[in-house]
């Protein structure tokens, strides 16, 4: 699929529509991604800034659809876990950036070889209008070569 299909796609898709969630850009190659999330009055915590699950929700599906478009069908790509770190409360837009460098796809290729699990965990952060750190993410991916 290319990337402006799937980022048009995402952009209608409910779960992040409706909780303010945009993707801003897809690279063509799927090394990089970048999203925000604007604070509307049905994604606010009880005391007005960004709900957790909604600062969660912008970064759960990144990696793997990445990965899963970088490995390509030889690769089964899963979500296995993630963990959020909230740092900063905040009533801005907020944003996040996903980059997969030439290193780590050496490096999961290497950990996969043979068939072999491999379960790296990806970070991210999720920064507001002024470049501070809101939250920490990060998230744990299954990924094994499909045997022949």
């Amino acid at each position: 699929m290319k990337a402006g299909l799937l980022r048009f796609g995402m952009n209608l898709w409910s779960p992040f529509r409706a909780n303010g969630i945009r993707v801003k850009r897809i690279a063509p190659d799927y090394r990089e991604i970048e999203v925000e999330l604007s604070l509307k009055w049905h994604n606010r915590n009880y005391i007005g800034t960004h709900f957790g699950g909604s600062l969660y929700a912008m970064t759960d599906p990144f990696y793997m659809l990445m990965l899963i478009h970088i490995l390509g069908s030889e690769y089964v790509v899963s979500h296995q876990a993630g963990a959020i770190e909230y740092l900063k409360a905040t009533r801005e837009k907020v944003r996040a950036r996903f980059a997969i460098d030439d290193a780590a796809i050496a490096d999961i290729k290497a950990h996969t070889a043979g068939g072999r699990k491999y379960l790296p965990q990806m970070p991210v952060e999720v920064k507001n209008e002024a470049g501070e750190v809101v939250a920490r993410v990060v998230h744990t991916l299954y990924i094994r070569k499909k045997q022949a």
